[in-house]
């Protein structure tokens, strides 16, 4: 059982200083404190994590892995409270820099059409946001929220499903016209089937066939960086692509591409998930807020 006399957040206050100060003397001196004092304060939190955080062996402060871990995470920790700090001083205000991460389809046509209401809703609060369909780490990025499509692996992290999405192949009507229309699975081994630079956690095109199953692997002459750059492209007539039906529908309603082989579409959908550190009250006001926010607003379609 964890002894109720643990100082955790001075321990962590302390450890943080060491390393960003480089050395045990000028972190007591900024904490003003002895480095004798220092030095058993971090000793006793070795001991009482059975873990080495420093390695002692030359003149330079060096961290071990689980230092190096125990450091990051207590970055965010002291953020987080100063962050609680300041919004209960301030009425517990949703404020602050809201760091978002998000694939580059939804935050195109879902979250900037939708952000100018959040931000008349929290005037207190800014949007730090970055477009990318590559998997980030989150502690690494200092990133507030991702958000991501399709399955989650396993993670300490916490998820907030946004939506679910049938996903549909489309070719546009140029590409048509000058390669022909594929009528089943097999025809598409004739026709460029574009595809992602990056891992996908499916690696090929499902349908169903002759009341099977079946898997058609993703070859052609084009990969592209994010699904936006992928409809964009398929528009243009580069190939045949397979993306989530709220994010072409516009394009299939103007006759801009056209859905193909839906006789044998499986039905599979693709999820979109808000992923983040931490929750319920220890999960900072304007994070909560951008949650809500996004539930409540987001449709996909």
């Amino acid at each position: 059982m964890a002894r109720s006399d643990v100082n955790r957040s001075g321990e962590i206050e302390v450890f943080v200083s060491v390393v960003e100060a480089g050395s045990f003397s000028a972190a007591a001196r900024k904490l003003r404190m002895t480095p004798s004092a220092v030095s058993k304060l971090i000793a006793r939190l070795e001991a009482r994590l059975g873990a080495r955080l420093v390695s002692r062996s030359t003149r330079k402060l060096l961290l071990t892995p689980e230092g190096t871990a125990f450091h990051d995470n207590g970055v965010r920790i002291l953020a987080d409270m100063a962050a609680a700090e300041r919004e209960a001083a301030a009425g517990a205000a949703p404020r602050g820099r809201l760091r978002v991460n998000t694939y580059v389809p939804f935050g195109v046509h879902r979250l900037i059409p939708l952000l100018p209401g959040f931000l008349e809703r929290y005037p207190e609060i800014s949007v730090d946001l970055v477009l990318t369909d590559s998997v980030i780490d989150l502690m690494a990025e200092r990133a507030d929220v991702a958000i991501r499509a399709g399955p989650l692996g396993e993670s300490r992290l916490v998820a907030r499903k946004l939506g679910q999405s049938a996903v549909v192949v489309v070719a546009s009507p140029s590409y048509l016209k000058a390669h022909g229309t594929p009528l089943t699975p097999a025809d598409l081994d004739r026709h460029n089937r574009m595809g992602f630079g990056f891992v996908r956690h499916v690696d090929g095109w499902p349908f169903l066939d002759e009341g099977g199953s079946v898997t058609v692997p993703i070859t052609g002459n084009t990969l592209v960086s994010d699904g936006e750059s992928m409809r964009l492209m398929t528009v243009a007539g580069v190939g045949i692509s397979r993306l989530a039906r709220w994010h072409v529908a516009d394009d299939i309603a103007a006759g801009r591409l056209v859905p193909l082989l839906e006789d044998f579409n499986p039905g599979d959908g693709e999820a979109t998930h808000a992923v983040y550190v931490g929750q319920g009250r220890h999960l900072p006001a304007r994070v909560r807020a951008f949650l809500d926010f996004l539930v409540e607003t987001v449709r996909l379609t």
